[in-house]
This record gives structure tokens, sequence and C-alpha cells, in this order.
């Protein structure tokens, strides 16, 4: 492929915004890139012509050769971080190389992660570590293969030079791909310096790009922020299905499109507890598994009030208005949360919950799980197991097991039993729709820690490999990687995720 020949059809429309939307400028050069992983089938959705690729991935995707239809740039963005707004933040160790049409007519960015320092690098030095780059391809990709709306990875690559932070560690890049890379931190940075003409262009551009139905909307701003209010309270919900903890919600880390962004100190939950936090720099749990409904509240709120002076020249008569929009966030969300986990204990989607009764259930089994010290992806997954095969005592044994006290799940059990009999669905049908809603395999903590640690120690990629394969099937009982279920001993137990920065 000679470097003439090297386009990606990119169609840059972000780029076309006015300069003060971002930086224009090119990645750093590694010294030695070595390709780690390359997504062949994300490449191919992208439109990119994965084989002729390949070869090339190295050098392309640790920035040393952009495609010659790649525009650079760093986007600038501000945004509360732990509730302290910071006005400037932006890409300090990212560039959006450009923006393709998916063979699905979905437009999609293509950014470096960790590929040097930009305005916005605030004295740091612009790079990533191996450690986080393979903790977000493992995540992100595991993320799409649950059905959750997520950024992408499209390729790791080592840079071949080290990085420090706590110590000297190995570099590399991500390539990311989003339906956007458009932050309520975003709106923030505008409205920060009081240029509601550039908050215009902005909501302007979000409409055409992810709400194109509010393009004729009479009153576009307000009807934008009930549109992104309804993806977020979705896409929490669904995080909350799987037992995902962020870590790191800040409103730079919240996508206008809906997605999850931003794979920092993430993690999932073994044994449930709502109050469960591993994020290092979360000190008071303010983004705690149970914190992640009203935090995202709040942060639509932040969205709401950049948004004020566009909806209309009396700021005051509009600030009802935005309120009720971020006060019915709850409703949705609670809408979705009760939807998916009805669906997760193996309730029809076709019976009403009467008078609240399917709720309590559901409160009910999480608090047993709470007492119990239960892991939370296993819980459900076996009482799928129970529900194929009500009578099997080695079901029966094999979801109790999971309680390190059965008192309270004893005493649901019969409760769930009674319920589920209601459901006219043959067995083995409610099984079938509980296993495609309850994952076997989620990213455990320590599997991914042990591929990091077996990559950045030994340069060992086979673990890694491994995981990323496993992950890609996660409803499916593959039991030659049965090992990849269980929770971690209490040796293997991870109880603190760190920041890639």
């Amino acid at each position: 492929m000679p470097p003439g020949d090297l386009t990606f059809g990119f169609d840059n429309s972000y780029r076309r915004l006015p300069e003060r939307f971002h930086a224009r400028l090119p990645p750093r050069s590694a010294p030695a890139p070595k390709l780690i992983a390359f997504n062949r089938a994300l490449a191919t959705e992208l439109g990119l012509d994965a084989e002729a690729l390949e070869p090339h991935a190295a050098e392309i995707f640790s920035g040393n050769r952009l495609p010659a239809d790649a525009e650079p740039l760093a986007a600038a963005y501000a945004g509360h971080q732990f509730g302290h707004f910071v006005p400037q933040l932006g890409d300090g160790r990212a560039l959006l190389l450009g923006e393709v049409i998916d063979r699905h007519g979905q437009r999609r960015d293509i950014q470096l992660k960790g590929s040097g320092q930009t305005p916005f690098s605030r004295n740091g030095d612009g790079k990533a570590a191996l450690g986080p780059v393979l903790r977000e391809y493992i995540v992100s990709e595991a993320m799409h293969a649950l059905g959750i709306p997520t950024t992408r990875s499209l390729a790791a690559v080592s840079t071949g030079e080290d990085v420090f932070r706590d110590g000297r560690l190995p570099g590399a890049v991500l390539t990311r791909v989003a339906v956007s890379h458009i932050r309520v931190g975003t709106f923030q940075y505008f409205a920060a310096r009081r240029d509601t003409e550039a908050v215009k262009q902005l909501a302007d551009h979000v409409i055409a790009r992810h709400y194109p139905a509010l393009a004729q909307s009479a009153q576009p701003a307000p009807d934008l922020l009930a549109a992104v209010a309804e993806r977020q309270a979705h896409l929490i919900a669904r995080w909350m299905h799987v037992g995902f903890i962020h870590g790191v919600m800040n409103t730079d880390n919240m996508t206008i499109s809906g997605e999850t962004i931003d794979y920092g100190p993430c993690a999932f939950m073994d044994a449930y507890d709502p109050m469960q936090v591993f994020s290092s720099i979360d000190r008071n749990g303010r983004y705690a598994f149970a914190n992640q409904p009203p935090i995202a509240q709040w942060n639509l709120a932040r969205l709401a009030e950049t948004l004020l002076p566009l909806m209309g020249d009396d700021v005051q008569a509009a600030i009802p208005r935005a309120t009720a929009i971020i006060e019915g966030f709850g409703s949705i969300f609670d809408a979705a949360w009760q939807r998916g986990m009805r669906a997760k204990i193996g309730l029809s989607p076709d019976e009403a919950d009467q008078e609240g009764a399917d709720a309590a259930l559901i409160e009910a089994l999480l608090d047993a799980m709470h007492e119990g010290q239960a892991d939370y992806t296993l819980t459900f997954r076996r009482l799928s197991d129970l529900a194929d095969k009500p009578d099997d005592l080695g079901a029966l044994e094999a979801f109790r097991s999971l309680f390190a006290n059965t008192r309270a799940v004893d005493a649901w059990l019969p409760r769930w039993r009674e319920r589920i009999a209601r459901d006219r669905r043959p067995a083995e049908t409610r099984a079938a729709a509980m296993r495609a809603v309850n994952p076997a395999f989620i990213p455990r903590n320590h599997r991914i820690e042990q591929a990091i640690a077996a990559a950045v120690g030994q340069g060992d990629f086979t673990p890694f490999e491994t995981l990323v394969k496993v992950l890609a099937r996660p409803f499916d009982d593959q039991s030659e990687h049965a090992a990849y279920m269980t929770p971690p001993l209490d040796s293997e137990r991870v109880t603190e995720t760190f920041c890639g920065t």
C-alpha cells in the first residue's frame, strides 16, 4: 500500500466547526510501534479494507503514518470533576483523526488515544501506558458484546517507549471508535465563556448528527435535552443490569450520543453491594454503583444550564421546563431498570407489575444477595438454570451455594416460584430468555489485572487475547472457558482500580 493510497474515506464534520472548537495538530511519532490487537470485524464494519490495512496497522494506529485524508484535531471541552468545575479540559492525550460513514450509514469517529501532548494536556505527557490501553480494549469490546452502547476499540499498539506514572511503564496507543466524542463538558466549555453562539452551533451539530428528527422541532433545545436524558436513563439502567460501575462519571465523561466512554477506573461487581466503589480516586463514594442514576441526573442538570439561553429570550421562564425534563429522568430510568430486572428474573414483558409486586420481588432478591454476599453475575445466571429445571436439586444447590447466608434467599425462592408459575411460557422458553440477558461471562477485575500483569511484566499477550475472545460471547455456555465465569479467590480480589492518567 503506497503512502498516497492510504485513505479512510474521512468526512470530517467536526473539523468544519469554528476554530475555537478544537486545536489542529499531528500526533507525536512512536519510535518502535508494534501491533498488539487489531479488530478486523470492526474495521470491516467501518468500511475499511481490513486485509489491506493490517500489515500497516502498527504504523497507522501509532500515529506514525496517517491516512492522506486524516485531519487530526484535539477537541476542547470543560467538565465537572467530582463536582468541581474545571473550565478547560479537552483532549489532552487524544486526537480525532476523522469521521467515516460506516456500512450502516452511521457516522463514526476514529480517534488515537495516547498519541502525545496537545494544547489541552495541562502539563501531562499526552501518552498512555500499556495497562490502561489493554483495560479499555477489553472492557469496551465486552460492553459491546453485552449489547450496551459504548465506544469501541479498533486497535492497540505498543509504542516502543516508556511512560512515567508511579514508575516506568511501557507506552501504548489505543484507537477508539465512537458515534461521537461530544460530551456534556463540550457544551460547558462554551457556556462558561458565555459563548452562546458556539453553544447554538454545537447544539445544531449534535441535532444533525445524533437526533435528526429534532431538526424541524419548534423548540429544539428542550427537545434535545429530553432526548439526551432519555438515552442516558436507558444507558445507566443497562450498566446496572450487568453490575457495571463506571467509576468516574464526571460531566466530561458523559456523551451526548448516549455511549459509554472513558474506561478508566471502571469495574464490574463480584459480590453485590449497592455502595460498591472501586475507583482509587473516588474517596467519598460519589460514583458508587447505586449512585450512578442520581449522578447522571445531576450531570444532565449541568447540560440543561448550558442550553437555557437557547430556550428563549427569557432564561428564567425556561427554567421550569428544563427542570421538568431533568426531574423526568427518574421515571424513565426506573421504568428501564424495572423492565430489565424483570427480564433477568424471568418475568414476561407482557405482564403488568400489579401494585408493584414485581418491583418488591426484585428488591427482595437484591437484599438477599447483599446479605448473602452473592456474586451479582452468577446469581442471575444460575437462576436462569433453575428456571429451566425448577425441580432439579443440583440447579437449586448451585444457586444457593452462591450465598454465604441463605436465610433471606430461602425465603425469597417460594415467592419467585409462585410468581413465575403465572407465566404461561414453557420453562425452557423462559430460561432461554433469561440466559439472553444474564451473561455467564463479564470482564472480571482479577482477570483483567492478570492479563495486564502478563503483558506488562512478561510481554505475554496470550491472557489478553484469550480474555477478549471469551468476552466476545458473554451469553454462551463456553465449557472450555468455565474458569472465566468464577469470582476471584480472596488472594485474587481487586479492591481498587486506577485512572489511566
